[in-house]
């Protein structure tokens, strides 16, 4: 019995090989897990459908697989073999046809034209075909239907080059069917000239390659398309934490017996969501399929943590309606699940804002990059003690570096300070109500 990757989540048709916890020979059980898989940002076991004997293990840790490849064999007991063989095709095959996988390409224009005529993106909700604004923006421009339109990166997802191959494809055959002549080689992406004219650097020196992890990938793609497609504002301003540093200190010790880690983290996710319950454009998102605002009426905030892999931003949920020691425990839980890669692909997804905080490493100012489709992010650096003129005179404060990035396409300047106005008002008016577990 040949046991298959199965459709992990919505979108998400690859994953990358981190472990595999068996060995050919061994005996193993039912929902058994026998492989560990890196999928975008989230590292999960995948179990056996069927008790029996490992006969062939067909992947390599380090391997990418995708939806639908076998992964390994299993011998069961006699006479289980067609019930199991029955699991596992309701297991493992995927779900949907949202991201079939890749056909062939045949090598004649008629054999290009049923290919294109064959495919069409289908999505059991309706969803239009994942892609980047910008790529969507210009096949609406071009007036091409993006359903037809086969996707290369993770989950079907759409990139200038598949657009750009679309087009390249249509134009051949409409050629090749007006005037039949021999092929020449096809025109190079992007991409392809690119690596074609990639700099030999070994020959200045010594050098060492290390293939990017799909967390790497995933996170370079995003914030190409961040950079590419957002017109981005960044707003400095800073926050006086000397009082509330006073409080933290004062009952660090009481959260840390509930399991808790009063951080300057948990602080700001109360002010922040207190300050997007005010200002709803800065919670909202682009709809570039409509040409709409989409006004979120949750307030779920994600944080990014560093870790040995990368950058992970894990959501915490519904923050407007947690009291600080909840979401201490909470943020103390998903920052430790990153950073051990046992964060699940739902507690990655849906953000409507996210905070970045960077002030436990060092640094001032700094400017985040807009973590898409939100509009909005918040960069900390670490709190500095300077000299502030109050009431006439010069007294040392702790003051906090904060830069907004924001969407000038969703929000305006005056939008914006006014926003981190209420934020920072938000940060210096904590009181020992607010912090006290009752």
């Amino acid at each position: 019995m040949d046991v298959r990757l199965p459709q992990l989540a919505e979108g998400v048709e690859s994953g990358t090989v981190v472990n595999i916890l068996v060995s050919e020979g061994q005996e193993i059980q039912k929902d058994q897990a026998f492989m560990e898989l890196e999928t975008q940002k989230a590292v999960g076991s995948i179990p056996s459908p069927a008790s029996g004997t490992v006969s062939k293990i067909h992947v390599k840790e380090g391997m990418e697989v995708s939806v639908g490849q076998v992964l390994i064999s299993i011998s069961t007991e006699k006479g289980s073999t067609t019930t199991a063989s029955s699991a596992v095709t309701a297991t493992v095959q995927p779900k949907s046809q949202e991201a079939p996988p890749p056909r062939q390409r045949q090598e004649t224009g008629d054999g290009d034209l049923r290919m294109m005529a064959d495919y069409r993106y289908e999505s059991q909700a309706g969803a239009p075909p994942p892609a980047a604004p910008s790529v969507r923006k210009i096949a609406r421009e071009l007036g091409i239907d993006l359903t037809r339109v086969k996707g290369s990166e993770a989950g079907g997802r759409i990139a200038l080059g598949d657009l750009r191959a679309y087009i390249q494809r249509l134009q051949q055959i409409a050629f090749e069917q007006r005037a039949p002549i021999a092929k020449g080689p096809a025109t190079p992406t992007p991409a392809e000239t690119r690596q074609a004219e990639a700099v030999d650097f070994s020959q200045w020196g010594p050098v060492r390659r290390e293939k990017m992890s799909a967390l790497r990938r995933t996170v370079s793609r995003r914030m190409v398309e961040s950079w590419t497609t957002i017109p981005k504002i960044n707003q400095f301003d800073e926050a006086d934490i000397t009082s509330l540093l006073a409080l933290r200190k004062m009952h660090a010790s009481a959260y840390g017996k509930k399991g808790a880690h009063l951080t300057l983290t948990s602080f700001l996710l109360k002010a922040v969501a207190a300050a997007l319950q005010k200002h709803p454009r800065a919670n909202a998102s682009v709809d570039e399929t409509t040409h709409e605002i989409v006004f979120k009426d949750y307030f779920h905030i994600g944080v990014a943590v560093d870790t040995e892999a990368g950058l992970i931003v894990p959501v915490i949920r519904d923050v407007d309606k947690r009291n600080l020691l909840q979401l201490s425990q909470e943020l103390h839980e998903l920052t430790e699940k990153s950073r051990q890669r046992k964060i699940s692909l739902e507690e990655l997804q849906g953000g409507s804002f996210t905070i970045s905080n960077q002030g436990s490493i060092g640094g001032s100012h700094f400017t985040p990059i807009i973590y898409a489709p939100q509009v909005a992010i918040l960069g900390v650096g670490q709190g500095q003690a300077k000299p502030v003129v109050i009431e006439g005179k010069v007294v040392v404060r702790t003051l906090l570096p904060l830069c907004l990035a924001y969407d000038h396409r969703v929000l305006d300047g005056a939008d914006a300070v006014r926003f981190m106005k209420d934020i920072i008002a938000g940060i210096e008016s904590f009181s020992d109500r607010d912090v006290k577990i009752k």
